[in-house]
């Protein structure tokens, strides 16, 4: 299934069709979550990957070995893709499960579950730059041209999976109002992993040992995960992402924005953030 320049949309949405069609998209809005899943959400770079492998450490209490030898779109599938009505339903138990949708979108399915939901944000800043760098790799993702040209696209809601603005205050609205509902910072993450993971082990009710949290921050370190092709998606052909123009795990850090952004950039920038943002009081470290 290649389709590498279609789109699919949904709710004025788009999704890169090389991933989606109109029927796992609907599949995704009216899933029957069970209670005992776990639901990973975010919006694209925002440390999804990063989540996926520290809720695997965590279930499997340290053990590496099947973060190490299955990939984590298949241990962690994302709900909305083609090939995730296959892998969800042989899945027996608990199930640990991906999904970039914005909470509007599957409001519906998780009103009276008890799945537990874990929210990843990350400073927007940080997020489109990633992001831009990876739609040059991703041959799914339409040409992103200059980061210029990508910002506004950014700022105005219309790259793949939609506002990054609308995404963020959808699910943080759910905070005390979902049950088990967990949101974290990627830099919360970046600043403290240790104390994240305990946080997040708590939530799960799944609290690690000594031991078994040694071994889950050692397979969860940037560099574990950027060289572990069950992760780095190096095993993805280059058709499909061309690994000559980066990579999939660039730098991980916190703040590299700087690096990107001009004066003129920071300045639009933060006029639409404190527009669209002025009712949600989110802070996130820039340094």
């Amino acid at each position: 299934m290649a389709r590498l320049d279609v789109r699919e949309t949904l709710h004025n949405i788009s999704f890169p069709g090389h991933l989606h069609t109109q029927d796992s998209l609907n599949y995704a809005i009216n899933f029957p979550f069970r209670d005992t899943d776990t639901l990973i959400a975010t919006y694209p770079k925002s440390g999804t990957t990063w989540m996926q492998g520290i809720v695997t450490a965590i279930e499997n209490r340290g053990d590496p070995h099947l973060s190490k030898t299955v990939p984590n779109w298949t241990r962690a599938p994302w709900l909305e893709q083609y090939y995730s009505p296959g892998v969800l339903e042989a899945s027996h138990g608990h199930r640990i499960i991906t999904t970039h949708l914005p909470y509007q979108l599957l409001a519906n399915a998780l009103q009276d579950s008890k799945a537990k939901i874990i929210y990843v944000i990350r400073n927007p800043r940080d997020v489109v730059v990633s992001y831009y760098y990876f739609h040059k790799m991703a041959n799914f993702l339409p040409d992103p041209n200059s980061f210029d040209e990508f910002l506004d696209e950014f700022l105005e809601g219309k790259v793949s999976y939609g506002s990054w603005f609308d995404h963020v205050k959808g699910w943080t609205s759910q905070a005390g109002v979902l049950a088990n509902f967990f949101c974290i910072s990627y830099e919360e993450m970046w600043l403290d992993l240790q104390g994240c993971m305990k946080r997040i082990s708590s939530f799960l009710e799944c609290p690690l040992v000594d031991e078994e949290l040694a071994r889950s921050l050692k397979q969860c370190s940037f560099s574990s995960m950027r060289d572990n092709p069950m992760v780095n998606y190096t095993q993805v052909p280059n058709e499909i992402m061309d690994h000559s123009k980066g990579h999939f795990m660039r730098k991980g850090k916190i703040g590299d924005w700087r690096n990107t952004f001009t004066e003129v950039q920071i300045d639009h920038f933060d006029n639409v953030y404190s527009s669209q943002m002025q009712n949600c009081p989110i802070t996130f470290l820039s340094e």
